[in-house]
């Protein structure tokens, strides 16, 4: 009986230039999306000030910020999410494929991917995913042999129930008060106290040292994004499930033979994207024209308005998904798209690269633009960025089997140093490819 081969990364010709495209795509909305509503400090702004923005804001940022939240806020990183599944479901196969098991080599890849995410989440921004990604994809291994309608049920479970229990989490102490005016008084203090955070938080963005943001970061994430982030965090593992599910069943792999179901969700992914998206465009014209304000905001609301974002968010990621692949079928498309697949087996490196490049942009150890840059303006930022790692990306790619962090990552994963030169590892395989 022969050995079962060892494992190892994954070789760029057993690559699916579909997924590594649609992660290209994906890293490009969440660059936008962190930029516009994060580095950028319009999230830290206090409410009066905010307000005032937007109402005095030129028609660009107007249409701009009407367009980020209708299709780009959140739908991006479900995306990425999504993708993130589908690459377990991948490696998993593979494993499989080899007679071995996918957990001892998994979960080496998940320690160091916490370790490199608590790096970026405590030295340089706040609003790290690896740590979170890595934490949750324990969850896949344990989940791996289930059936893929328990998976499914799951998934509908943590995307449309748990939102609003995490919902009703967070304003718990609202909810139990004696009287309405009680709960109001509870909830105007819990907004006075986060809006004290952010401003410790965007004075020290602003125009104090590394030291100073790291600690006012660490503060800030601790104090303030911690809890809103674990409120989500079971929706953003049930869009893993979504993606293991898919990856299991080898949608992308024979892509060709699912045009029919990539068609369906083109039309009813739009259909959800635009119900669950716009409700929440209203909610927040509202909120705009002090018709709701936070102290006379009845409870319920935004525990029902919850899955309703979520939707919007998953049916708008199924657009985006369905129809790049539909477009990928066709050879013309195929070459255009392809453009963003070095992008996506960069994903790490240049996530990464474009925490430094904003903290270097927005930040007062470096250019200072925070809070001076509007909506048009972020956008229009990110977009020739983004292109230059693209054509970055391709340039590396053409020497090396992987980006920089990638070969960190990889080496750490399977205890010793990869061969990182394309040539140097060829020549390294081509006698025993005789």
């Amino acid at each position: 009986m022969n050995p079962a081969p060892s494992a190892g990364p994954i070789e760029s010709s057993e690559r699916l230039a579909l997924l590594d495209t649609l992660r290209g795509f994906a890293l490009c909305g969440v660059f936008v999306s962190n930029v516009m509503m994060w580095f950028s400090g319009r999230t830290f702004l206090p409410r009066p000030q905010m307000e005032a923005a937007f109402a005095n804001a030129s028609l660009p940022d107007t249409v701009t910020l009407q367009a980020f939240m209708l299709l780009v806020s959140g739908k991006f990183i479900t995306l990425f999410s999504f993708l993130f599944g589908l690459g377990f479901a991948v490696q998993l196969g593979r494993a499989e494929d080899r007679g071995a098991s996918i957990v001892p080599v998994y979960s080496r890849r998940l320690v160091v991917m916490l370790v490199m995410g608590l790096a970026h989440l405590f030295l340089l921004w706040y609003g790290d995913i690896l740590s979170t990604y890595a934490v949750l994809g324990l969850g896949l291994l344990l989940l791996r042999k289930r059936s893929d309608r328990t998976l499914l049920i799951l998934t509908a479970v943590l995307v449309l129930v748990w939102p609003i229990i995490g919902m009703a989490i967070l304003r718990l102490p609202q909810l139990l008060a004696e009287t309405p005016e009680a709960g109001a008084a509870i909830a105007k203090a819990a907004a006075e106290r986060s809006a004290a955070i952010k401003a410790e938080a965007l004075a020290a963005f602003s125009g104090g040292s590394w030291w100073d943001v790291v600690r006012s970061g660490g503060n800030f994430y601790v104090r303030d994004f911690l809890p809103m982030i674990a409120a989500t965090m079971l929706a953003t593992f049930g869009r893993f499930l979504l993606g293991l599910v898919a990856g299991r069943r080898r949608i992308f792999h024979d892509a060709h033979q699912h045009l029919r179901l990539f068609r369906r969700l083109l039309v009813w992914g739009l259909v959800a994207g635009i119900i669950g998206s716009s409700t929440g465009l209203v909610f927040q014209q509202l909120m705009m024209r002090k018709i709701l304000t936070p102290e006379t905001l009845p409870v319920w609301l935004p525990l029902a308005m919850a899955p309703l974002r979520h939707v919007g968010e998953l049916g708008f990621a199924a657009v985006y998904v369905s129809g790049l692949t539909l477009l990928f079928q066709r050879a013309t498309w195929q070459r255009l798209l392809g453009v963003l697949a070095p992008v996506g087996r960069m994903a790490l490196t240049n996530y990464l690269s474009q925490t430094v490049i904003s903290l270097f942009i927005f930040y007062g150890y470096g250019l200072g633009q925070i809070t001076k840059l509007g909506p048009a303006a972020c956008a229009a930022l990110c977009l020739p960025i983004f292109a230059v790692q693209v054509v970055w990306s391709h340039l590396w790619l053409s020497r090396f089997r992987f980006g920089p962090v990638e070969w960190v990552w990889r080496s750490l994963t399977y205890g010793k140093a990869q061969p990182m030169r394309r040539d140097t590892y060829t020549a390294h395989r081509a006698p025993t490819a005789v």
